[in-house]
């Protein structure tokens, strides 16, 4: 089944499921791929008709990311000018520096990866696998933070531009479905001396250009395409639910991660473990 022919109901569950999991570190590429699977639903991710769609998921969450912290971006972009004075200039542009420097290693992988890893997302059980070794990594890294036994709470401005391009290494292990992007980057995050909440923020200021990136290219692509009415109400539909979830859900993480410094990754860790395991199980029946 093309996008043309997908149902309003597999729309909004899409949209959903693109909402929840693409701040929580849990894989939005994952759950894209294992639950039409896992259902079977007949559709075709990767067919021209299906793009529109996937671009207005992009331009709602980025929406939703964007309405969450504005306030942080127009303080970056306001300190850049100088308002707030010659000290918070300098520590404006080191963020922003950050954040570009964080972003750079995935848009390298990925224009240099992009068509070779497009094999395995037409392989539900190996994004069933990675998504297994999604959950091993965030319960690791708790592990491995543990075991240093000290908790630091150092904010964003204090990482050097070698800790924002290892975190950036992370992000690249995101190009495998199955792998989240969130996930990997709280994971370097973390292990660079970032506390949950701040490794959180970080993360998802990182997913927005990110994100844009992606919407953008999609727009380009789909250029000369002719857009059936049933294709634009599943897409604009799609656009809002998973826009006010991905609202919800990016609030409800940044307070979770916040007030639960010492163990915060390993549920999500452990849910991927599970989800990963019946998600195999559940492609074979």
């Amino acid at each position: 089944m093309f996008a043309g022919t997908m149902t309003l109901f597999q729309a909004i569950i899409l949209a959903i499921v693109q909402g929840i999991t693409e701040p929580f570190p849990i894989s939005s590429l994952g759950h894209a791929v294992l639950i039409p699977a896992v259902l079977h639903w007949n559709l075709d991710e990767h067919s021209p008709l299906f793009l529109p769609f996937l671009t207005m998921l992009h331009v709602g969450t980025l929406l939703a990311l964007t309405a969450v912290f504005w306030q942080d971006w127009l303080a970056i972009f306001s300190g850049i000018l100088g308002r707030y004075g010659r000290h918070r200039q300098l520590e404006s542009v080191r963020v922003f520096l950050l954040l570009v420097v964080a972003t750079i290693p995935a848009v390298i992988m990925g224009a240099l990866f992009e068509h070779a890893l497009r094999s395995v997302f037409g392989n539900p059980f190996a994004v069933a696998g990675f998504l297994m070794l999604n959950g091993l990594l965030l319960i690791a890294t708790e592990w491995l933070r543990r075991q240093r036994g000290r908790y630091q709470h150092k904010p964003i401005a204090a990482l050097q531009l070698k800790d924002a391009f290892i975190i950036g290494i992370w992000q690249c292990l995101a190009l495998l479905p199955g792998l989240s992007r969130s996930g990997a980057t709280m994971n370097g995050g973390l292990l660079r001396g970032l506390d949950h909440g701040t490794a959180a923020r970080f993360s998802l200021l990182m997913a927005q250009p990110i994100v844009l990136a992606a919407t953008v290219k999609e727009a380009w692509e789909m250029r000369h395409m002719t857009i059936s009415h049933e294709v634009m109400v599943q897409s604009v539909a799609g656009a809002a639910v998973a826009g006010v979830t991905a609202l919800i859900c990016s609030l409800v993480m940044l307070r979770f991660f916040r007030n639960h410094d010492g163990w915060a990754l390993t549920p999500f860790g452990l849910y991927c473990l599970l989800a990963g395991l019946l998600a195999g199980v559940g492609i074979i029946f």
